[in-house]
């Protein structure tokens, strides 16, 4: 079922439409006081079709046009908020009812990739043992490798992990040279 053209976006439909990251519209909003979306309970944040047009002239002036904030700024001030939003590009409403797919995960990204397959992580029925030690240049390449599948995610949720391996690497690392 299609949105009407008057309703409201949520910061991910609006994301998606203009090709840019969720923090990257937030980071706009504290930029350009003229970026007004309607936050209800927990800070969900929702667009009027205004706030859609006038997103679309920034990301347009700012992405496609090469303006800096400062220029962006300046001809909000001076032309008003109507001509940039005149810039925008047209809403898709086919675009807008697409289900977001779910990441995949690290060891589908391995299996596309041909790279070795993270580890499974034991379930509590099944005992954690001490694992085989694999050859450290063996190690530090299957680390290098879940690093290269690890940046192609999300910060969010690559973050965590790229630490722990950045942990393990220096620590692979710090065996071979001693």
């Amino acid at each position: 079922m299609a949105k009407s053209p008057d309703a409201f976006r949520t910061i991910r439909e609006v994301a998606d439409w203009l090709g840019v990251a969720a923090h990257v519209l937030r980071f706009w909003e504290s930029k350009f006081t003229q970026i007004k979306p309607i936050k209800r309970a927990g800070g969900r944040r929702y667009y009027r079709p205004t706030d859609m047009r006038l997103i679309g002239g920034i990301k347009v002036l700012l992405h496609d046009e090469g303006m800096t904030i400062r220029g962006v700024q300046r001809l909000l001030r001076e032309k008003g908020v109507t001509a940039v939003a005149a810039r925008a590009p047209e809403v898709d409403p086919d675009m807008m009812v697409a289900q977001a797919q779910p990441a995949p995960s690290i060891a589908e990204m391995a299996r596309e990739e041909n790279m070795p397959s993270p580890a499974p992580r034991p379930t509590p029925a099944q005992p954690v043992t001490q694992a085989t030690p694999t050859p450290l240049p063996d190690g530090l390449a299957a680390l290098n490798a879940r690093k290269a599948v690890l940046k192609s995610l999300p910060e969010v949720q690559s973050a965590p992990i790229l630490a722990r391996l950045r942990k393990l690497q220096a620590g692979l690392m710090a065996t071979a040279h001693g």
